[in-house]
């Protein structure tokens, strides 16, 4: 089997009050996914479960992102979730809350 990448997509999540890092991931990632279709999965016959879809999230506090809550936003295939130091925290001014900002990459690979 020879994967090729044939998207990358990318989006920006956040949350504006609470820190919490999975919502804003997630809202990351629904905003990159959003941007494209792949109905070439669907025009080729490919088997929905044999595409790869490798997630790269960037938030400031990588080990508060529950990865298993962000798989369940992609809608097929075999989803790997990689999360890095990144993204912004913002203090508001009191500093007291947080809003989270995060980025995500999404490539989606298949057999072609």
């Amino acid at each position: 089997m020879t994967l090729n990448r044939v998207i990358l997509e990318m989006g920006t999540g956040n949350d504006l009050h609470g820190g919490d890092y999975t919502k804003a991931s997630i809202r990351a990632v629904k905003d990159a996914i959003h941007h494209s279709s792949l109905t070439m999965v669907r025009t080729l016959g490919i088997d929905r479960e044999k595409v790869r879809v490798n997630v790269t999230i960037a938030v400031q506090r990588p080990e508060l992102v529950d990865v298993e809550a962000v798989k369940v936003v992609l809608p097929m295939g075999q989803v790997t979730v990689n999360v890095l130091e990144g993204g912004l925290d913002i203090l508001d001014q009191e500093g007291d809350d947080i809003t989270v900002i995060a980025n995500a990459a999404i490539a989606v690979w298949l057999d072609i």
